[in-house]
């Protein structure tokens, strides 16, 4: 879920170095109006994620339920193609079952428009997806960028030419990217001519003109391009096709970037491919240092790629990025340095301690920043899991258990459920990271209302807590070799002494605690979490999952109706992660106080709680979180006989709902509520009235219905 939005949908910034193209954009537009499924297809560099760009936002205002964006270059398989897709729709599935059928229903009333960007290589998952999508989505429009067409029955393909070499258009973007108003006839023409108006080789001439000037540049292209083949820098060739004549320029021109870096350079841009999304200095600084690459040289070489334009400048969070076929030229000479193997290795490793890093730092102040850094580096993590998958799968358990429960409250809860299934398949580590990764998969399970397998994953959880601490010598840990990513050892979880419950038996409590609320048992609840805190040393600041227990404790006491009890614990700590700087609890627990001030009668209290909720789940980027904050809103508008607002909320909440891809859920005491006081304001404004503030809120953008909830009171104290 994104924070801010002023039209439905979501497209990347348009490239401000957008030159030309005219013509080929009214070709776009119009095919856009008449076929469902149009593809631009050319060779790499030549332009095509740009013209999808311009002509998506051009077209945006057409579909009523947006444009939307999928960059499928950072996917290196099909696997995560369904959830890719989802992602970039704002579809947070918690659903079972087939991803693909999540994502029809999700799509199956909605005029939208899909980018899908770069699909080569997963050309044929992607026709399959499309075509399955168009057949369920009779509203739906997708407009592709690929190498080649997908084969879909009805697909127009739009074929991408380079820029007229000789034209005003190659020579206005030669102008831009260097930053130089070359006059038409000279060298600036003369490159344009000779690298065939390829719009990413003229970028990286841009490069080159900057540090050297237009004339030497010009004079190192002709030695280069009129030299024999076998001297063009061939290393893309492949074997079994001819590529098409402007594509063996525009490796020349590649191959010829490459040859003007220094060594350090070139060999930091082989090993910089191995990451699959943006990347920032330390990532690029622990992966790709070895040999003559050290931490005092690499900066120079990164700045020096970033000159050459073969690395795009930092965002304003610090990371980089490369091209599709920059990385892919990168690739290749990685591979023939023989460092593929121990590039990707050093790639998953850091990510690993990265996912570590970001579990220990869980409980406390910095919390929030981790699960940012999570969500940021969310494809290279996947990278790193599937890589460790296949290589060492005890550390992938440990890599995957150590951000599961972040994906999950992220709503990425299918790839958390894949990633601990097959992890704890393929590895055989017992102890701590197996019972974490049993824990975040019966967390997830809870999520998506599996509660049947949910139920069998608590018992595993729960057994695997007690030979962790009490079956293992003291500080074993879940086979030695699986906890060096996280530096945390079994010892180190289990309390001061062997006698007593520590942190795995507690989140095996929390979780059989949180299924027991979620299938109406409160005391079933109470009492598990009540006896594990009970026995276990410490308060609910020593640790994430001491809190997690005292959590659900509160929850069970507000489902047994001990409203005082409840509300007088969560205000504690409540205080308790004010103090911590601790976000996820903190939103939890005024969800609680919310419940609770609609059971003791207090709509204008259990608002401002429910408001509080919402500012929480939305910095989290929950969106599961913030639909059940707007029902909890909604009922306490229609407990405080405001009708038309509650009408508001509830359509809103909806909206939300429905990018969850399931019905509406929540605690059993809160369902009874809101039905109770929806009928109370149906009958009170009339029911015409009512459902006409629901579906425009319903059918209007989602954030600005959150928007109009949050502007209430403020927020109870």
């Amino acid at each position: 879920m994104r924070d801010t939005a002023s039209v439905r949908g979501h497209l990347p910034d348009e490239n401000p170095g957008f030159v030309g193209r005219r013509t080929e954009l009214e070709r776009v537009s119009a095919a856009l109006a008449e076929h469902r499924l149009v593809t631009v297809t050319g060779v790499g560099g030549v332009g095509k994620t740009r013209l999808a760009l311009r002509a998506a936002h051009r077209a945006a205002e057409r579909y009523p339920d947006g444009a939307w964006w999928t960059d499928l270059g950072q996917l290196d398989g099909e696997r995560l193609l369904v959830a890719l897709v989802a992602d970039s729709v704002d579809l947070a599935d918690h659903t079972p079952g087939m991803a693909a059928t999540g994502l029809c229903r999700r799509l199956a009333d909605d005029r939208l428009l899909l980018v899908l960007d770069s699909c080569e290589h997963l050309a044929e998952p992607c026709a399959r997806l499309v075509a399955e999508l168009l057949a369920a989505s009779p509203g739906l429009t997708v407009l592709a960028t690929s190498r080649r067409p997908l084969g879909v029955a009805g697909e127009e393909t739009i074929a991408l030419d380079p820029l007229p070499p000789a034209g005003p258009d190659a020579l206005a973007l030669l102008r831009r990217a260097a930053g130089e108003d070359f006059p038409a006839a000279g060298p600036a023409g003369e490159i344009c001519v000779r690298l065939e108006g390829i719009p990413l080789a003229l970028e990286l001439a841009a490069a080159q003109i900057r540090l050297q000037g237009a004339e030497a540049v010009r004079d190192q292209l002709g030695s280069r391009l009129d030299a024999a083949p076998g001297a063009r820098f061939d290393l893309l060739a492949h074997t079994e096709r001819v590529w098409p004549s402007r594509h063996q320029t525009l490796r020349a021109a590649i191959g010829w970037s490459h040859e003007l870096s220094t060594p350090l350079e070139r060999l930091l841009w082989a090993r910089l491919s191995v990451f699959r999304g943006p990347f920032d200095l330390a990532s690029a600084t622990a992966v790709c240092t070895g040999g003559p690459l050290d931490r005092a040289t690499l900066p120079e070489a990164l700045d020096g790629l970033v000159r050459a334009s073969v690395v795009r400048p930092p965002d304003a969070a610090g990371r980089h990025r490369m091209l599709d076929t920059i990385r892919e030229y990168g690739a290749t000479w990685l591979d023939r340095t023989g460092e593929a193997g121990t590039v990707a290795d050093r790639h998953a490793a850091h990510f690993r301690g990265l996912a570590g890093r970001a579990e220990t730092e869980w409980h406390g102040a910095r919390q929030l920043r981790w699960y940012r850094t999570v969500d940021a580096h969310h494809t290279d993590l996947r990278t790193a899991l599937d890589r460790l998958l296949r290589t060492d799968p005890d550390a992938a358990l440990d890599l995957v258990g150590s951000v599961a429960f972040a994906w999950s409250c992220r709503g990425r809860l299918r790839e958390a459920r894949d990633g601990l299934e097959q992890a704890l398949l393929l590895s055989e580590a017992r102890g701590r990271v197996r019972a974490r990764a049993l824990w975040a998969l019966g967390v997830t399970l809870v999520l998506q209302g599996e509660f049947g397998p949910a139920q069998d994953v608590s018992e595993r959880c729960a057994r695997e807590a007690r030979h962790a601490e009490y079956a293992e010598p003291a500080g074993a840990g879940a086979g030695a070799g699986t906890e060096t990513g996280t530096g945390t050892e079994t010892g180190a979880s289990t309390g001061s002494g062997r006698d007593r419950p520590g942190d795995l038996t507690l989140d095996a409590a929390a979780l059989a605690g949180l299924l027991a609320l979620t299938t109406g048992r409160p005391t079933a609840a109470h009492v598990v979490v009540g006896h594990v805190l009970d026995a276990a040393r410490g308060g609910p600041a020593d640790s994430a999952a001491r809190l997690r227990c005292h959590l659900v404790r509160v929850f069970a006491l507000t489902g047994l109706g001990r409203l005082a009890e409840a509300r007088e614990k969560a205000l504690r700590l409540r205080a308790l992660c004010e103090e911590l700087d601790e976000h996820w609890t903190r939103t939890a627990l005024e969800y609680q106080l919310a419940l609770t001030g609609l059971l003791e009668g207090d709509p204008v209290a259990a608002s401002g709680h429910a408001r509080a909720m919402l500012e929480g789940t939305r910095r989290l980027g929950a969106s599961l979180g913030v639909a059940l904050g707007l029902d909890v809103l909604a009922t306490a508008l229609a407990a405080a006989g405001e009708g038309e607002r509650a009408a508001d909320v509830s359509g809103t909440g909806e909206a939300y709902w429905r990018s969850t891809g399931q019905p509406r859920r929540g605690l059993p005491g809160l369902r009874a509520l809101h039905e109770k006081y929806t009928d109370t304001v149906r009958a009170s404004i009339g029911e015409p009235a009512y459902e006409e503030i629901f579906v425009r809120a319903l059918t209007g953008l989602p954030q600005d219905g959150l928007d109009r909830a949050l502007r209430g009171p403020g927020r109870h104290g």
